[in-house]
């Protein structure tokens, strides 16, 4: 099935791509999720439209990603969650919440799209989160998870 992506997927695009995926891929997690919108001959106009909405909103050129990762890496990220009496949380911390901690601790604004957390942050202490800039540049920042 051929979609238009409308948000930079992992080992797929960028926004604005138009690739063939699995049609229950497609159906059952990025349209739905609004990753993705089914490709029509109508739709090849809303590519360039996404595009330029992509270039507004990225960085531009490696300097500016490698300046930002400078900023990101000064950082010291703490971020207070409710936890259990054994250091496990109740719930889990998301991209939404490290990118919103980031911008509290005095950081640069950042994508919640763009923040990878490998696997899902469930225990209190200090995890690695990497940043996604630029296509060549990746921060890695320390995020530390204490109790409210």
């Amino acid at each position: 099935m051929k979609i238009i992506l409308t948000h930079e997927v992992s080992g797929l695009g960028t926004a604005g791509d138009v690739v063939d995926v699995k049609d229950g891929y497609a159906r059952n997690y990025l349209v739905p999720r609004g990753f993705a919108i089914r490709w029509t001959k109508g739709g090849e106009k809303d590519v360039e439209q996404i595009r330029r909405g992509r270039k507004l909103r990225e960085i531009a050129t490696i300097e500016q990603a490698n300046e930002v990762k400078g900023q990101l890496e000064g950082v010291k990220v703490r971020l207070a969650v409710r936890a259990g009496e054994a250091g496990r949380l109740f719930g889990s911390v998301t991209q939404a919440d490290v990118a919103s901690a980031i911008k509290a601790s005095g950081g640069p604004e950042v994508d919640k799209r763009r923040v990878e957390l490998g696997s899902p942050i469930k225990t209190l202490g200090a995890h690695e989160v990497s940043v996604r800039l630029h296509a060549d540049v990746v921060a890695k920042l320390g995020v530390e998870v204490i109790a409210a």
